[in-house]
């Protein structure tokens, strides 16, 4: 076998690194072929054409066998739950099947790198934490498709705008720090409590968290999740190109400024 002797590496999409460009990298996503279509109408056509070849011939080819209208169905689904804590069962119910079928599902888009399943990180706290995953669509233009979100002027009156910009601030972050899928974590509590993600580099513990917000601030659940989970640094993402402290050991960065560092 060649255990030992490879390595596997992500080739992603387009990120901000590559387009210097965040509001067309948001709207319209990081393939290639969306990103630089002449227009936002081409590029629409575009992710129309992927998502239909991905169910048709990319999963039949890997030797999944599943309706295309099924899993469709639940793909748009899924694009409801963006940013969401995933519930199997109640999935389930929605679409009809079982809770195991649904776990099929998660697993086929998760190995095909079109969803994100962000594992609970649990601590000794005392508190009854949540244990089920998060679940994101990796790429924003194809959220936007499946949501029919076509262009700016619908993305910001949208009520999944606050979850798209999570989506797409989540990715880049990753993308930045270099962090595999297995080494990102987010946290929360049943109390309310949360934390956007959380990951560990070079022996610190950094946590995030994701608010489209002109004013981003300081909330009691931020400071719950920097002491009980003793992170070393806590930042808030946002728009903009703000940097200031909110407390000791929390800034408040917009996302650009802070994946020029």
């Amino acid at each position: 076998t060649l255990a030992g002797r490879i390595r596997y590496l992500e080739l992603t999409p387009f990120n901000y690194s590559e387009t210097h460009d965040l509001d067309r990298l948001w709207l319209r996503g990081g393939f290639p072929r969306s990103y630089l279509a002449r227009s936002l109408g081409d590029s629409l056509d575009w992710r129309s054409a992927y998502i239909s070849t991905f169910l048709e011939r990319d999963i039949p080819n890997l030797g999944i066998r599943i309706p295309p209208a099924a899993l469709r169905r639940f793909w748009m689904m899924l694009a409801h739950y963006h940013g969401n804590i995933l519930n199997l069962s109640e999935l389930g119910r929605s679409l009809g099947i079982s809770h195991t079928t649904v776990r099929y599902y998660v697993d086929i888009l998760v190995g095909t790198f079109m969803l994100r399943e962000l594992t609970p990180w649990f601590e000794n706290i005392g508190k009854r934490q949540v244990k089920a995953p998060k679940v994101y669509l990796r790429d924003s233009g194809i959220f936007h498709s499946l949501l029919g979100i076509n262009d700016k002027a619908a993305l910001r009156s949208h009520p999944k705008l606050g979850a798209s910009w999570e989506g797409l601030a989540l990715e880049e972050v990753l993308r930045h720090h270099e962090i595999a899928s297995k080494e990102a974590f987010f946290w929360a509590t049943h109390g309310g409590e949360e934390l956007d993600l959380l990951f560990f580099e070079q022996g610190k513990r950094l946590g995030f968290e994701f608010k489209y917000s002109d004013a981003p601030r300081l909330t009691r659940s931020m400071v719950q999740a920097a002491e009980l989970l003793e992170l070393d640094q806590l930042t808030v993402i946002s728009p903009g190109s703000h940097d200031f402290p909110l407390a000791t050991g929390v800034r408040a960065v917009g996302l650009e400024l802070y994946l020029q560092r």
